[in-house]
């Protein structure tokens, strides 16, 4: 009996040993180093009426269907937001601005005080337009008309906000000009909708869901920037490039001049080399599957396009250079 008791006490304290050295293979840690393989890599986008939340959907399925990890997807507040998660650990992978990123990892701007260090990243995607959206009831044709009007200027945690106030900086005026509303990209068209606010800056992949639903009963305007206001704004924020809203999106008669940042993906520096790799592997080499129509633009041949000075995780560098990308 007690020689019975003895074996059943010692295959339990076997068992309890094994389970806590496989939590500690999936936990992991260690920089790309190998070690770090989570079962349930959780994907950070944006507000579901913006670009990040249908994309990161495919890129999830994507994930799920190329690699032995299942990928979930979350709403969340965009760039900002997104950086601060991944650095409290909260989630593996983001999309976030390419000039957030770069605030984020050098400790400027928003940032100063909270420098992220533990991201790198896995790629750019595709230019994200700043869209100045009002319709033709309001009378807003450029700029300058938007002082003292009830302008959305991006939720906070976004980049949005960051493009409007570097926008309206170059055309002499500050949010203090403007009646600013902290809004989603889906309320700021709601708000336009039921006359709550009079214009809205959205920094997304055009087309822009939240836009495009807000086009479906109203004329919508996309206010231009003019090429001298262009020109300023990329020699002071050289992260900016000169852009394009293309004559048809949103119903809109004619192109429409303004600029874009780059949209990307981040992740943090603690996953597993190889499991990036195929990550990033299986999401340039099935765009085909994206049902975003910005699928069409995200190619690894332009991946690296935008991204600065930005570190790439060592998992992304091989892929790329081995697709002869990266050097």
């Amino acid at each position: 009996m007690r020689k019975s008791l003895f074996m059943v006490m010692l295959l339990a304290v076997v068992m309890i040993i094994s389970a806590c050295g496989g939590n500690d293979a999936a936990s992991g840690s260690g920089g790309g180093s190998g070690d770090s393989k989570p079962k349930t890599l959780r994907i950070l986008t944006g507000g579901t009426g913006g670009t990040y939340y249908p994309l990161g959907g495919s890129f999830g399925d994507i994930i799920s269907d190329s690699t032995d990890y299942k990928a979930t997807v979350q709403s969340s507040g965009a760039s900002v937001e997104n950086m601060q998660t991944l650095k409290s650990g909260d989630a593996e992978i983001a999309f976030s601005q390419t000039d957030i990123a770069t605030y984020a990892l050098s400790g400027e701007s928003m940032f100063k005080d909270n420098k992220i260090d533990n991201v790198l990243g896995l790629g750019t995607l595709y230019n994200e337009t700043v869209q100045l959206i009002t319709t033709d009831k309001s009378g807003i044709k450029s700029v300058e008309d938007l002082k003292g009007k009830k302008v959305s200027v991006g939720a906070i945690g976004s980049g949005a906000y960051l493009n409007a106030t570097q926008v309206l900086e170059v055309h002499g005026l500050t949010v203090d000009d403007i009646q600013a509303q902290n809004l989603s990209f889906d309320e700021s068209t709601e708000g336009i909708q039921g006359g709550s606010i009079d214009a809205a800056f959205v920094t997304a992949g055009t087309p822009t869901a939240a836009v495009e639903t807000l086009s479906a009963q109203n004329k919508v305007v996309v206010v231009p920037l003019e090429a001298d206001k262009v020109k300023e704004l990329i020699e002071k924020y050289p992260f900016y490039s000169e852009d394009v809203v293309p004559s048809g999106t949103y119903k809109i008669g004619e192109d429409v001049n303004t600029v874009a940042v780059k949209a990307m993906l981040v992740v943090q520096d603690e996953l597993d080399e190889d499991l990036v790799y195929d990550i990033t592997k299986s999401i340039f080499e099935n765009t085909d599957k994206i049902a975003h129509a910005k699928g069409k633009l995200i190619k690894a041949e332009t991946a690296l396009e935008g991204i600065g000075d930005l570190k790439l995780h060592p998992g992304a560098e091989k892929y790329f250079k081995e697709k002869g990308v990266l050097k």
